[in-house]
């Protein structure tokens, strides 16, 4: 039995995404942003990789970022919109697929990255071990996600504004995941030597609408599970639009958006890869490197 709760309607958003697919470049800045953050993460590597899912490709924005150091990589994209897969096929192999049922053979891949896609994903967890087993050994998972501290100041003035002129709340941002959580889950999965890092990105608006429709563009609007399934209240919107320039509004009149970006690393385990040394094997001594003089613990001084 599952027991991961099911937090997104996935099916709006894959609709969602196929309709946003459409003119998805006009609004694609802040995915191109966070993939070619990811590109110059590979160049620092000394590896490199033959065959490269894309998962969460949207319509390959990877792709157009790809180094110039990295040609020979077979780069495969996959998409949970079918309309996002058609248009990144022209950058090279695509498919069409959710992240929660990967339709790859063990050990096919060398990489995996994926870029602000999987923060949709209910099962994390369950994707993070299928990217595993779909990976050789010594292979690498490279992923950025949205994280805990974007549109806080979006939710912020939404709550604000229906508390005020609904007189409640509705579940309309999504929850996102933090650094411990994704750190955690990496291990979980079997990955080794895991590190997760935040970037913050702040773009700024005219006012929320502008912010909102952006959102709409990328294929990013609410799809909570629980969300109200009735449009908004044109009294709550005005008033969060309100409340946003009130309290955010810099001196040019524009507002900032936060957007956190995490992005995790874990690699395959294999025998080629840095191990921790055994108890007791080190060649040198601290104290020689302190320049101190070392006591043993009986004859440390006890805290008065």
């Amino acid at each position: 039995m599952n027991q991961n709760p099911t937090i997104f309607d996935r099916q709006l958003l894959r609709t969602r995404r196929d309709r946003a697919a459409r003119s998805f470049e006009k609004f694609d800045f802040l995915m191109i942003e966070a993939a070619d953050r990811l590109a110059d993460r590979l160049l620092d590597l000394s590896r490199r990789f033959g065959t490269v899912l894309d998962l969460g490709c949207h319509t390959g924005g990877l792709a157009t970022v790809w180094p110039a150091g990295l040609e020979g990589t077979k780069l495969v994209h996959a998409d949970l919109s079918p309309a996002m897969a058609i248009r990144a096929a022209a950058h090279g192999p695509a498919i069409a697929c959710d992240e929660e049922a990967l339709p790859f053979a063990a050990g096919c891949l060398d990489a995996v990255l994926s870029c602000l896609s999987m923060h949709w994903v209910n099962d994390l967890p369950g994707a993070l071990v299928q990217i595993r087993r779909a990976l050789r050994p010594d292979g690498m998972l490279l992923a950025s996600m949205l994280g805990g501290d974007t549109l806080v100041e979006l939710r912020e003035v939404l709550s604000a504004a229906e508390l005020e002129v609904a007189s409640g709340l509705s579940p309309r941002v999504s929850p996102f995941a933090d650094i411990p959580d994704l750190g955690g889950l990496l291990q979980r999965a079997g990955f080794a030597l895991p590190v997760v890092d935040s970037d913050v990105l702040t773009v700024t608006y005219d006012n929320l609408f502008a912010l909102m429709a952006d959102l709409r563009g990328m294929g990013e609007s609410n799809v909570v599970l629980e969300r109200h399934k009735v449009p908004t209240r044109r009294g709550v919107l005005m008033r969060a639009a309100e409340i946003y320039q009130e309290r955010f509004a810099g001196s040019d009149g524009r507002i900032p958006a936060t957007f956190q970006i995490l992005t995790m690393t874990g690699w395959v385990p294999d025998a080629s890869q840095q191990q921790p040394l055994r108890p007791g094997s080190a060649q040198a001594r601290l104290a020689d490197a302190l320049g101190t003089v070392e006591a043993p613990v009986a004859e440390k001084a006890s805290p008065g």
